[in-house]
């Protein structure tokens, strides 16, 4: 993939009217006023994509969207063309019109390739940028959008190795002195029944945290076998979920979010020290046709003061003796104090015990994923831009140390991850390129780099 140049900066402007109309034009206008117009670009147009570009138009008045990119220009149900139909077709839903909000997509404004994410960044009057692409890809992306001076909403989890979480720490640090907008796909923060369960947590309804857990525990991913005409990079984008620097695994692409809640628990503690089991029980023959995921994990996290956190995931149908997928899900988190204890579910459950009893109706819960725009919206529209990038980039980077732990059967500790010196990113992205996919990890065999 070609990197982005740094965007060029105006030279001081000496009059202060000049000096804000600058600061204005390097946002795209989306600062402070209330009125102003968010357009939003969207780079990656599968499910997630176009989901998030629904919500976005949800979420707020005055929202156009007015260019989309993709790597692909049709695959399935998505890339450029499907995903454009898809959205041209929200200018007739209900809640779009009664917000007055509306897609404009000609089709010079939908960009497909590798560099579609540049076009898109670039495009004139894009203010708000929504990542959705393959996670490998984001921490490239997050930093082009930083550095063009681009609001940003970018889906979890925000890279796939230790060289990436180093980048996107960096470009955090810009953002913040920017004071770009900055909102993540961690849609727990923004969900009622999640915000009113921390709030009694760090008010001390269950004292002291002393240990904890968190699972997502679910039926097999979907797999996309590879259709005549592809290259081997068109394959894994097209099976990105199988490819490990695409997706990171499992236990960082979707596990991220359990972790992350915990994490917000403890107070946005990250761990000290992982230790970790995982495998594979899908039919492996060719990491270049079967991809080189695990399919479950089990990873001991340690955080301060002594607090250890069960971290379990996996995706395998029927791991309960059931032949039911559903009876295989286990999407949680719960939390022992020492004056109580406190568990939420994705089934929208969540309960204190103890010295405090408290319960949360699922009645009276949110629509998170788009309640994540509106909040990013209306700190942007205030002049007071809320930032989640460290947050959720340390939430991937605890995912990370969980695999590598799993991968090479070593503890593994939060500055070796953060220091890895592995970048899983292919050098050259070229869609002709040879590209070999990375072996199965195996444990006590796999380094820790």
């Amino acid at each position: 993939m070609s990197k982005n140049n740094q965007t060029s900066r105006r030279q001081f402007l000496k009059t202060s009217a000049v000096a804000a109309t600058a600061t204005l034009l390097a946002t795209g206008g989306v600062h402070a006023a209330g009125g102003d117009t968010i357009k939003v670009g969207l780079i990656g147009c599968g499910g997630r994509g176009k989901g998030a570009a629904e919500n976005v138009l949800h979420a707020a008045k005055g929202v156009e969207v007015i260019a989309i990119g993709d790597y692909f220009e049709k695959d399935e149900d998505r890339g450029i063309e499907p995903a454009r139909d898809f959205l041209l077709s929200l200018n007739n839903n209900a809640r779009v019109k009664e917000l007055g909000n509306k897609v404009d997509l000609p089709k010079d404004r939908c960009y497909v390739g590798l560099d579609a994410y540049e076009k898109v960044i670039a495009t004139p009057g894009v203010n708000y940028i929504i990542l959705a692409t393959s996670p490998g890809f984001r921490p490239i992306h997050i930093a082009a959008a930083i550095a063009a001076g681009k609001n940003l909403f970018t889906e979890k989890p925000v890279g796939v190795d230790g060289p990436g979480i180093r980048r996107v720490l960096e470009a955090e640090k810009e953002s913040r002195t920017k004071k770009l907008g900055i909102g993540a796909g961690t849609q727990r923060r923004h969900q009622t029944g999640y915000r009113e369960t921390m709030k009694r947590i760090h008010d001390g309804a269950i004292g002291h945290i002393v240990n904890a857990r968190c699972y997502w525990n679910g039926g097999a991913i979907w797999f996309r076998d590879r259709r005549e005409g592809m290259t081997d990079l068109d394959y894994q984008i097209h099976n990105w979920y199988h490819f490990g620097w695409l997706c990171g695994d499992h236990i960082v692409e979707q596990h991220v979010h359990n972790i992350d809640a915990v994490q917000w628990a403890l107070g946005n503690q990250h761990p000290v020290r992982a230790l970790g089991m995982g495998g594979r029980v899908r039919p492996y023959k060719n990491a270049n046709v079967d991809g080189n995921i695990y399919n479950y994990f089990a990873v001991d996290f340690e955080y301060p003061h002594n607090v250890h956190v069960l971290s379990m995931c996996r995706q395998v149908n029927g791991s309960d003796g059931s032949t039911d997928p559903r009876h295989v899900s286990g999407i949680s988190e719960a939390l022992v104090g020492t004056k109580g204890m406190c568990a939420t579910a994705d089934r929208r459950e969540y309960r204190i015990t103890g010295n405090k009893t408290w319960t949360f109706s699922p009645e009276d819960d949110n629509a998170p994923y788009v309640q994540e725009h509106t909040d990013l919206i209306e700190s942007i529209r205030k002049g007071e831009p809320i930032n989640e990038l460290q947050n959720v980039a340390e939430s991937t980077l605890a995912a990370i140390m969980g695999r590598m732990a799993a991968y090479t059967g070593k503890a593994v500790t939060w500055q070796q991850a953060l220091n890895s010196k592995l970048d899983t990113m292919p050098e050259k992205l070229a869609r002709d390129m040879k590209l070999e996919a990375a072996p199965l990890a195996v444990a006590g065999k796999t380094p820790l780099i």
